[in-house]
């Protein structure tokens, strides 16, 4: 190690990694780096040593070539990047890039607050950043404030049901500063100055990520808290769930209509309540004589090309068997959480019959091994999927003592937001040691930082229908891929649709022209997210209960559906590129854009994967906006509030079309997808277009492939593929394939198809494919298209082959 301990004494070696301390006053500042532009500052108010491994950050230091230079007041440490200046007097950092520009610096030294943490000497530490007046920045995780750019912000940050705070935001700028805390954080911003200020902590402790953009930033993050894991093909297609199908033969019933009705599906979501009662909660076992048996329910799901999966939570019943394996080991917490009643029929909750269930504490291993061993009971039965709800978890009416509480990792409060990270790091170090047969596929509500590890899919929880929270998904989204992590969702329709039902003609949500329209604009962004899934409460959500084949509200939501399964080998080859090169599904437009100031700023646009400009319909056109709002996500199970009377809906005809206007970002040219006509970026678009038209774009200068039209994502292999050429710049794109589900893709057994566009030349070239894998499908038809030229059909048995065009 090399390490500097000025004002004290001066010391040089060759070792494992590059650190140098700074003695201020009775505390110390240590700078130690992870890669050229990544850095850990840890300060603390004395010279005892810190030692802390990080919940989140995986990867260790490293022996970085570090220049040192030395001022009486100033320590300047630089590697090829950038250069850190550490004030001796007062620790304060100011980082430069290599060419001594300014990217940012601290605002004041760190403040430390003596606090008693359940009985231990601690610090309430707090740390700001001074920021240009007009600097934008992204992250924060899934914040459902409609804002794309989250100067501004005064709150409190940590895991939750609607929204889940993350400890990380990025500058456009091209830096990140991950806060490596897990007690509740707020962050304040004063204008100038972005503060981190967290309860308890032995230090102040954090990550400085200089990428240069917003990729490298994503990159970065990445690189220290470790890459996202392939997801099986078939969670990119179509998946169908309810509050709850109450037997297993609603579910099925559900799945014959849709193969009967031919609308693609690869997943049934199995809701709560299959162990029976509240007293039973979260058994692990299908309890419920509604569901006598399961193993027979997901075999058939199986036959019917489909796969199955169930909700699971963070807290358990006392009559279950998990629960008493950990309450004799004192694994239990001892708080308030869902359901607050064992009467499962009643609202609100009969507190006179509480139910008794608590929640685990999943910081200890031993506690984590006890939930798999008891979870495994459904794993055999042939489950592929995990939804793990509840997983900040819920805890009503905070005491004292809940924060006081012991973890094995210290106290509740020093550990609280990293329930997310910890539990589902649980359920997928099992299931990999279990089995690398399939691979682990997690839904789950609440995130912490570098989660994207665990194959996590976060969705935002438990949203009200309503269209402004439908155009807060947006921005919510795109921040938190920000935060390093790429896959997010949210229930297509909403949650609690409640204000629907019956607010019309005493008719149902699903006859309610105006839940008609928000369900289908919901449905239809959800084309453009990594997980495209229906589901809520208080309506049906299948497609059958919203008309027939022919009628335009039907057609819309079929046609999402189906335009999802068209895109898969766009989809999954973007999902490959997730994985192998640290990309993102859903891009703000500041990480393709970072010079057209209006497409920055923009929360209702942006590009899925590098090729697609997704411009979704987020507002009411045919129909009256309804707002509702509930004091928190339990209200909306309050059946008798939120209703709202609807009117001036007697002649809603969606076989009209209507007006939508979409800013296409400068310095491209954009091909509208449905007819190919092109316009110059840096301007406003009016389109006209049919309800069942989901408006979206293609840059100029991509290769998109499209396949063919199936009822589940496994159901033809991708050997006649159209491959769709978009002018304009030069293009490169991978075709990735492999079987679709199983690790051996970490062996090096799959394939890559590059192709690449010369715009100067007009043509496409395919070169050699890389690679290959079981089963995999040696000649490949290839039609070739452009906007302006007829369709070329050409073989390819993976050797280079050039089309002119």
């Amino acid at each position: 190690m090399r390490k500097f301990c000025f004002l004290l004494c001066l010391l040089a070696g060759t070792s494992e990694a590059a650190t140098y301390t700074v003695k201020v006053g009775q505390g110390q500042v240590k700078v130690e780096w992870y890669a050229d532009g990544v850095v850990r500052v840890v300060k603390t108010p004395t010279t005892a040593e810190f030692v802390r491994k990080s919940l989140a950050v995986t990867a260790a230091p490293k022996d970085i070539k570090v220049k040192v230079k030395e001022t009486q007041d100033t320590l300047f440490l630089s590697d090829s990047r950038i250069q850190i200046a550490v004030a001796k007097h007062s620790g304060e950092i100011v980082y430069r890039m290599a060419k001594r520009a300014e990217i940012v610096r601290e605002a004041s030294e760190a403040v430390f607050t003596s606090v008693d943490d359940a009985g231990r000497k601690s610090w309430k530490v707090k740390q700001g950043f001074r920021l240009e007046k007009d600097e934008a920045i992204y992250g924060l995780g899934i914040l459902q404030n409609g804002k794309m750019s989250q100067r501004g912000v005064n709150r409190q940050l940590r895991p939750g049901n609607t929204e889940d705070g993350v400890l990380f935001f990025q500058s456009e700028k091209g830096y990140g500063i991950y806060w490596d805390n897990y007690s509740p954080t707020n962050i304040s911003d004063k204008g100038t100055e972005v503060a981190f200020s967290s309860e308890v902590g032995d230090a102040v402790d954090y990550y400085f990520i200089y990428g240069g953009n917003a990729d490298g930033v994503v990159s970065g993050v990445r690189e220290l808290t470790g890459d996202v894991p392939m997801l099986p093909l078939w969670s990119y297609g179509f998946m169908q769930s309810r509050e709850r199908y109450k037997s297993q033969q609603e579910l099925l019933d559900v799945l014959h209509r849709y193969r009967k009705d031919g609308v693609p599906i690869d997943c049934m979501i199995q809701d709560w309540q299959y162990w029976g009662n509240n007293y039973l909660w979260n058994a692990m076992e299908f309890m419920s004589e509604s569901f006598p048996n399961p193993k027979a329910m997901i075999d058939e799901v199986h036959a019917q090309n489909a796969k199955c999966m169930i909700s699971i939570w963070s807290s358990f019943g006392p009559m279950t068997k998990p629960y008493r394996q950990l309450d004799e080991k004192g694994l239990l917490f001892d708080i308030k959480t869902w359901p607050q009643s064992g009467i499962s029929h009643q609202w609100p909750p009969r507190q006179d019959y509480p139910s008794g269930v608590r929640v685990y504490n999943c910081y200890s291993s031993e506690a984590r091994d006890i939930y798999w061993e008891n979870l495994k009971r459904i794993y055999d039965l042939g489950m592929d999927g995990w939804w793990m709800d509840s997983t900040e978890p819920d805890h009503f009416n905070w005491q004292p003592a809940d924060f006081d509480r012991q973890t094995g990792m210290g106290s509740y409060r020093s550990v609280l937001c990293a329930f997310p990270l910890m539990t589902v790091g649980g359920v997928y170090d099992h299931q990999r040691a279990e089995s690398d047969s399939s691979r682990v596929f997690i839904l789950t509500r609440s995130c912490t930082f570098g989660q994207q590890r665990y194959g996590a899919n976060v969705w935002s929880g438990d949203v009200v229908s309503t269209w402004d929270m439908l155009r807060k998904q947006v921005p919510a989204g795109l921040n938190f891929s920000l935060t390093g992590n790429p896959n997010f969702n949210s229930d297509l329709g909403g949650f609690f649709a409640g204000s629907y039902n019956r607010s019309w003609k005493g008719k149902p949500a699903y006859e309610n022209p105006a839940y008609h329209e928000l369900y289908a604009r919901w449905t239809q962004q959800g084309v453009f997210t990594p997980m495209m899934r229906s589901h809520g409460a208080d309506v049906p959500r299948e497609l059958y209960y919203y008309g027939k084949a022919g009628e335009p509200v039907y057609d819309a939501l079929l046609g999402a559906i189906k335009l999802r399964y068209r895109l898969l080998p766009y989809v999954y080859s973007t999902s490959w590129s997730v994985s192998k090169r640290r990309d993102t599904f859903m891009r703000a437009l500041v990480m393709d854009f970072p010079t057209d100031t209006k497409a920055k700023s923009l929360n209702d646009e942006y590009m899925f994967g590098r090729a697609i400009l997704a411009t979704p319909i987020l507002n009411a056109q045919y129909t009256p906006e309804v707002v509702r709002h509930d004091a928190d996500a339990n209200a909306g199970w309050d059946k008798n509030t939120g209703r709202t009377q609807m009117n001036a809906m007697e002649n809603v005809d969606f076989s009209h079309p209507s007006e939508h206007t979409v800013y296409l970002p400068a310095g491209s040219r954009w091909y509208y997808f449905h007819n190919d006509k092109v316009y110059d970026g840096g301007q406003d678009v009016k389109l006209e277009i049919p309800f069942s038209e989901i408006p979206f774009f293609i840059r100029g200068g991509s290769i998109l492939p499209i396949g063919p039209d199936v009822q589940y994502s496994g159901e033809k292999v991708w050997d006649n593929l159209e491959i769709r050429v978009y002018p304009g710049a030069n293009a490169e794109f991978t075709l990735y394939e492999d079987r679709g589900d199983g690790y051996d893709y970490e062996q090096g057994k799959y394939s890559e198809i590059p192709m690449t566009w010369n715009n100067r030349t007009r043509t496409l070239t395919i070169h050699n494919r890389r690679g290959s894998f079981r089963g995999m499908t040696a000649k490949k038809t290839f039609r070739v298209t452009l906007p302006d030229s007829k369709q070329k059909t050409v073989d390819y048995n993976g050797k280079k082959i050039a089309i002119k065009l």
